[in-house]
């Protein structure tokens, strides 16, 4: 099995609910750093899993998108605690529509908040 992975980084702001988190409950920011794993059998006819090229355009648009905004304020996160669990699943879900690459068998998401919490989300096919 072939892993590929790519990986941006971004300013975001959020405050936990639903939850007595202390200064977590106040809106901060977090420097996260989103990784992107591909993972397949096969390679194309040129050697690749898959084309890093388009693959760092959308993990860029998904970085802009995101940058320096307050995630609870952000429609697809309504209503959620904005934890990193439920960051790396909306994250992994946004880039598992737009990825169409025939050869992958999964693409995991690992979104960390700071040098020492991570959290990911695994979306096969």
């Amino acid at each position: 099995m072939y892993t590929v992975a790519v990986k941006r980084e971004f300013v975001a702001q959020h405050f936990l609910i639903g939850g007595d988190w202390g200064a977590e409950n106040e809106k901060h920011s977090h420097h996260y750093v989103v990784e992107l794993q591909l993972e397949g059998a096969t390679l194309d006819e040129h050697g690749y899993l898959v084309d890093i090229v388009e693959i760092e355009g959308h993990l860029d648009e998904i970085a802009d998108y995101y940058r320096d905004k307050t995630l609870n304020d952000l429609p697809e996160i309504a209503g959620l605690n904005p934890s990193i669990e439920h960051f790396s699943r909306i994250i992994c879900q946004t880039l598992a529509e737009r990825i169409q690459v025939n050869n992958l068998t999964a693409l995991t998401v690992v979104v960390w908040e700071n040098d020492i919490a991570w959290a990911s989300y695994r979306h096969s096919w």
